[in-house]
């Protein structure tokens, strides 16, 4: 078996490495790894608590190529960026990869969208270890998925 998945569905990878929450209102999000599913779940839920608790202490966040190094500096990033723009993440496709998980997903918020593309589409590159995440890097896509 190669290290490798080939794109899929959000509900397709292998059963093994799935983490099923009851709670997640949205199939495409059950289907996910646990930290990935909680991090989307929280940010829908504006719950900065719950959002944290989805990284390591030295976890690092890459946002419109700005980094964010370990719990604090994710803390001023998500209250201001995402639980201050009440931002919602709508999973359309994920991809796995070597153990990396690629979600690509139409973010919607109260952010200003002059300029932008309706749906927004953005690709969230997803590295996990032990159940926690340890980077997360946030990247427009141009795909126009």
């Amino acid at each position: 078996m190669s290290d490798s998945q080939a794109p899929t569905d959000a509900g397709e990878p292998a059963p093994s490495r799935l983490a099923l929450d009851p709670r997640a209102p949205d199939p495409l999000v059950r289907g996910l790894p646990a930290p990935v599913a909680a991090f989307i779940q929280a940010t829908n839920l504006g719950d900065q608590e719950a959002l944290l608790a989805t990284f390591v202490d030295d976890a690092l966040v890459n946002d419109q190529l700005q980094d964010y190094w370990g719990k604090p500096a994710i803390s001023v990033w998500a209250a201001r960026d995402i639980i201050g723009e009440r931002l919602r993440i709508d999973v359309v496709h994920t991809v796995a990869h070597y153990g990396h998980l690629i979600v690509t997903a139409h973010v919607d918020g109260l952010f200003d969208k002059r300029g932008l593309p309706d749906p927004l589409v953005l690709a969230f590159y997803f590295s996990s270890h032990d159940s926690k995440i340890v980077q997360l890097i946030i990247l427009r896509n141009l795909s126009g998925i």
